[in-house]
């Protein structure tokens, strides 16, 4: 077995559709307005793919290209890849092996994972596991949904919420004391469903009722699951803090899951950390579920500093939550 190696990220990509879905838009679409979706939630707008050929595997092949040529490695070097979605192409195959496939990483074996917001951060410690293992030298993870494909657009608890987009990193073992240092995974079985897509499953096949009843949509009880949130993202983010002995100043950037501007506010209050150091891009991306933390790695790289103290935090459906530490490897 190869010596224990720590997993760092050593390239970003992304991808965000052309199509700009405005709070303006919103109100010509629900009873809605945007000072009370911006007030409410920071957002101002989404980005919607619209080709109706194309989904989560199309925008994770593009991430999981502009990835690759960024580090100016070839896709036949990649070892594993891992999709984090809840937006999948198919129940089966899973869309990680459509990117692998599009991305003609034919030495790669691929997998999804599915923990809604918190996806992105479960993926990418499954992903640095197998690097510190040894089993891998190069492990692409990837974040991606099509939420306009579950979004009704009808329902302006939850259409106000969502964008489509897709975010990569590649993980490689550590050349030095940077990389994922610590993680803390939560979860809690959802048994009231706050957060759920009622049909499409083996509980609830498709069917002509559910198509009538809407049940393809995601639905959310909002009070409940911002509680739980608000919650679970800020305690968990003190508790990587405190378990590794950090203070709010060695703290460089906190890199929160983009779901409401409040929870990320939260968070940053119980860290005890100013709000230049957040990362935020909710007015401009909505919230792309597994993608957001991604996608704000990727809009704030160069603003990032090689042994940079990140922490990754995430709150999801399921309930799922967690945080990661990271020592930012990149220059």
């Amino acid at each position: 077995m190869a010596e224990t190696k720590r997993a760092a990220i050593t390239a970003v990509g992304h991808y965000l559709p052309e199509n700009r879905l405005t709070n303006h838009d919103l109100e010509q679409m629900v009873e809605t307005d945007d000072e009370w979706i911006r007030t409410r939630t920071g957002i101002e707008e989404r980005r919607i793919l619209k080709d109706e050929d194309k989904a989560t595997a199309f925008m994770g092949a593009e991430a999981a290209k502009e990835l690759l040529d960024q580090r100016g490695v070839s896709a036949d070097e990649i070892d594993v890849i891992i999709v984090a979605t809840v937006t999948p192409d198919y129940l089966f195959p899973a869309t990680a092996c459509l990117v692998q496939s599009e991305i003609e990483a034919g030495n790669a074996y691929s997998f999804d994972v599915s923990a809604a917001c918190s996806g992105f951060l479960y993926a990418l410690t499954t992903g640095a596991n197998f690097i510190e293992s040894g089993r891998a030298q190069k492990v692409m993870v990837i974040g991606s949904d099509k939420m306009s494909s579950i979004v009704d657009y009808t329902d302006r608890s939850t259409c106000i919420l969502f964008g489509d987009g897709a975010g990569a990193v590649l993980l490689e073992p550590s050349e030095d004391e940077t990389g994922i240092i610590d993680y803390i995974h939560r979860s809690e079985g959802d048994t009231n469903l706050s957060l759920y897509q009622p049909a499409g499953g083996s509980l609830n096949p498709a069917n002509e009722e559910t198509v009538k009843n809407r049940l393809h949509y995601a639905k959310q009880d909002g009070r409940t699951v911002f509680k739980k949130a608000t919650v679970g993202m800020a305690d968990v983010s003190e508790e990587i803090m405190d378990k590794n002995d950090l203070s709010a100043d060695d703290v460089a950037w906190l890199v929160p899951h983009q779901a409401n501007l409040r929870i990320i506010d939260a968070t940053a209050n119980r860290m005890g950390l100013d709000k230049d150091k957040v990362m935020v891009n909710i007015d401009k991306y909505g919230n792309t579920t597994a993608a957001t933390i991604p996608l704000c790695l990727y809009d704030w790289q160069n603003k990032l500093e090689h042994g940079d103290n990140l922490i990754l935090a995430a709150f999801g459906g399921g309930y799922t939550w967690g945080s990661i530490y990271v020592k930012w490897a990149l220059n």
